[in-house]
């Protein structure tokens, strides 16, 4: 009996990776869901997933790369990989909720690494907000800057709400090395992986 020959292999094309600025209520999948559009409204780039996700009411960088080792190196909690988000919270950030997050609060799903976190002005690079959103005029609103090293679902949300504040709109300025400079909603750039 003779063995089947093996398929011949196609040569492999390089890693490429994407940075995209997803804008609010679009999905991290390249399909639309019948209510949100997906990344194919955006992107026409065959053989590209995303690595990592971000929610449909969350903006900002986006990865993604042809690659599924580098796209396991950025998603891997194991790495470590920093995410740096700004996050516009409902109330003023005490003393006491910022160290709380810096020393890592318990969630539903266990106790978080701890992140760094600081309160700032309004990010003056972000763009207005589509379309636009008015909040409570009687409360006051604040925006903090967070870097974690983990990627559980909606973990800054969840970890701002635990400590009182929370979030009215989050946008992830960075992942590792690579930042959302220069990109506006909706636009992407090629990087070196």
């Amino acid at each position: 009996m003779s063995r089947p020959r093996p398929r011949p292999r196609r040569p492999k094309e390089p890693t490429r990776l994407v940075a995209f600025n997803k804008p609010m209520n679009v999905l991290s999948q390249f399909t639309d869901d019948g209510q949100w559009p997906g990344l194919g409204r955006y992107l026409d780039l065959p053989g590209m997933y995303p690595a990592g996700r971000l929610d449909r009411d969350s903006e900002g960088l986006l990865l993604l790369t042809n690659d599924g080792g580098l796209q396991a190196r950025i998603t891997s909690p194991k790495s470590g990989t920093p995410k740096t988000y700004f996050a516009q919270v409902e109330g003023e950030p005490s003393a006491e909720a910022l160290e709380a997050l810096r020393a890592g609060v318990t969630l539903n799903d266990g106790p978080t690494r701890p992140a760094v976190v600081e309160a700032v002005e309004a990010p003056s690079w972000l763009w207005p907000r589509d379309p636009p959103v008015r909040f409570r005029k009687s409360v006051p609103e604040a925006w903090l800057r967070l870097t974690i090293t983990e990627g559980r679902n909606r973990q800054v949300r969840r970890m701002c709400a635990q400590v009182g504040l929370p979030v009215l709109r989050l946008v992830r300025w960075s992942v590792g090395a690579h930042t959302l400079e220069g990109l506006p909603p909706g636009g992407w750039k090629e990087l070196q992986p």
